[in-house]
């Protein structure tokens, strides 16, 4: 009797640790904000008070209780903050959601893992950082750690999708969220700003452009790349703004 009862509760255990491990877990406020940097906390926690908060939460622990998957991973929402301080940040690159495709999401606009194989609007901005510096490096990775550890934010409009529905976490709260980021950087002085596309360029509408230089141009994706994105020397113009303030410039060499 008691061998069956224990056998029961062993089955049990190991069922229930094999049902958690996989179930999705629920995103708790404190949880996230301590996913961020301090400086970054100095400047944005007032917004994890807000209501709009509190309903993208919720959002999303909806959407994960259905069995929907959300990108990027939970621990990587917000890596971009993470990598690159608030006081550290001298570019910023925009984005408009993250990657929908399965291990493509790492929390960072444009970038991909090591090993990962490089998206369409990556393997463009390689081209036309490679032709403004004359590189002549095969690109091997879309990991563009390397950028972020040199002040550059990779930052996305909206911070999570579902998989396989690219734009489908627009509105949900994240543009408020951002639109923060932006502001509090925009109190600062001497930023670059690479706006790519229709969608960040509404998003750098309230950029003070007398503190910072904000480029735009059309978005790296080949749907619009030849419409204004090749040949707008984008990387150029912005080491060349950093070098006249005297602020140190970005080696965009990724390999």
């Amino acid at each position: 009797m008691w061998i069956k009862i224990l056998s029961f509760n062993a089955i049990f255990s190991f069922a229930l640790t094999i049902a958690v491990k996989f179930l999705p877990m629920k995103l708790l406020k404190q949880n996230l904000y301590n996913l961020i940097e301090e400086s970054w906390k100095n400047v944005l926690y007032e917004e994890f008070s807000k209501p709009y908060m509190d309903g993208l939460i919720t959002f999303l622990n909806k959407e994960l209780s259905l069995g929907k998957v959300i990108y990027p991973p939970t621990k990587d929402l917000f890596r971009s903050l993470k990598l690159t301080p608030f006081k550290k940040v001298k570019v910023v690159i925009l984005g408009q959601d993250p990657y929908h495709q399965e291990g493509q999401a790492e929390g960072l606009s444009f970038s991909v893992k090591t090993g990962k194989k490089i998206p369409p609007s990556l393997k463009n901005i390689f081209k036309e950082v490679d032709e403004n510096f004359e590189f002549t490096t095969k690109h091997q990775t879309g990991n563009l750690q390397k950028w972020t550890n040199q002040g550059v934010l990779l930052l996305n409009s909206n911070l999570t999708v579902e998989r396989a529905f690219p734009n489908s976490h627009s509105n949900i709260g994240w543009e408020i969220f951002t639109d923060e980021i932006i502001f509090q950087l925009n109190k600062r002085n001497n930023i670059v700003f690479l706006l790519w596309g229709n969608n960040a360029k509404e998003k750098g509408s309230k950029i003070n452009r007398s503190k910072h230089l904000v480029l735009e141009s059309a978005h790296p994706s080949p749907l619009s790349a030849y419409r204004g994105f090749f040949g707008n020397k984008h990387f150029l113009k912005c080491n060349a703004y950093l070098q006249e303030k005297r602020i140190k410039e970005i080696d965009w060499k990724v390999n």
